[in-house]
């Protein structure tokens, strides 16, 4: 039987795609046909190079935009194959399902990165059968890529992408990774970054995202609001802070939300979270900003630790104050079993604040 093709338009809406929701309620993003073709060629073709002969196997679901692309959209693009299972994601289940699978590529997200190399099968996992794998969703520490690299030796290629661009547009790339960095912008697009009044800033200070290429969205739905402070003219503006390098490389600094002034200075929270991790008793780390009984904004680090004792806290602290300024250290440090998450497997740092408060 013959089924006759919808007659679509390349600007009509194909999909709603839900923000993260790290820092209110989630906006649904409308997304074009355009936005899907564009982003097939410009990242899974040109970046990453699909061929038919890939498997992919995805950490994050398919509600996730970054998984519909990479282990949907993409691999059926050129006839590749995509592994989906129900099961909860654990770093046990990836293990298993590479040895049974044999994936070319790991869809991945730096929680479960964390997951895999502090796991006990680590060590006995043949991930041999991977010729890369992704991370996207949030910031990558340095540190934690490092790790990745000697336990794995699997080239892994961080990447920031956001609902309202569809996919990854800036990305690491094999023969072209520098861990610490989201890597160089995806052929198609344009990324600059500016300050508040839309200014470009020179390389090396941090300002907004802006990013515009042939996937951007719509708008969100009835939320004009907030469409006509993100869309603007071309070019999309984002929440998110970035600096750029002498050379095209361009390095997360966090949420416009999440930064933090301490002291009468800007603080970005990954910073502080990127040296905590390099602590030997750090596994996990969050940085958000509580305000104190005075009103002041303070930095809290939110601490999932290999080992505890009762001078932990203090070291911690001094640790940072020897590696950056001493202004950045956490005046408070939390221990706890785990970071809470949101639906996208993101940190939820909104939850993280709450705790603060009320700690």
């Amino acid at each position: 039987m013959a089924l006759a093709n919808f007659p679509s338009h390349r600007d009509d809406a194909a999909i709603w795609l839900f923000s993260g929701g790290t820092t209110g309620h989630p906006k649904a993003v409308v997304q074009t046909h355009t936005s899907f073709a564009n982003t097939t060629e410009c990242y899974a073709r040109q970046v990453i190079g699909y061929t038919e002969t890939d498997v992919t196997l995805s950490v994050p679901k398919l509600f996730f935009g970054y998984a519909t692309g990479s282990n949907l959209l993409f691999p059926f693009s050129v006839g590749a194959a995509a592994v989906l299972f129900p099961e909860r994601c654990t770093a046990q289940v990836v293990f298993e399902k590479i040895a049974r699978h044999r994936p070319t590529i790991l869809i991945n997200v730096p929680t479960m990165i964390n997951h895999m190399v502090n796991d006990a099968g680590a060590a006995r996992s043949d991930l041999s059968s991977l010729r890369l794998a992704t991370s996207a969703g949030e910031g990558l520490p340095a540190e934690l890529h490092g790790r990745w690299d000697k336990a794995f030796g699997v080239p892994l290629l961080d990447g920031l992408g956001t609902a309202e661009m569809w996919h990854i547009f800036l990305s690491n790339r094999l023969g072209r990774i520098r861990p610490g960095t989201l890597g160089e912008v995806v052929p198609g697009f344009e990324v600059k970054v500016c300050d508040e009044g839309g200014k470009e800033l020179a390389d090396g200070e941090v300002g907004y995202l802006w990013v515009r290429g042939g996937s951007r969205a719509i708008g969100y739905w009835q939320q004009m609001e907030k469409t006509q402070q993100g869309f603007r003219g071309e070019w999309f503006v984002s929440g998110d802070m970035l600096s750029r390098s002498p050379d095209g490389f361009f390095s997360y600094c966090g949420r416009s939300d999440d930064m933090l002034k301490v002291s009468g200075k800007w603080l970005a929270p990954q910073e502080v979270e990127n040296c905590l991790s390099q602590h030997p008793a750090v596994l996990q780390v969050a940085v958000v900003g509580v305000v104190d009984s005075s009103g002041l904004l303070k930095p809290h680090a939110f601490v999932v630790p290999r080992e505890q004792r009762p001078d932990l806290a203090e070291e911690l602290k001094a640790f940072v104050r020897d590696r950056l300024e001493p202004y950045k250290h956490p005046r408070v440090i939390r221990f706890v079993d785990g970071l809470p998450l949101t639906h996208l497997g993101k940190v939820d740092r909104g939850k993280l604040r709450r705790d603060g408060r009320d700690g």
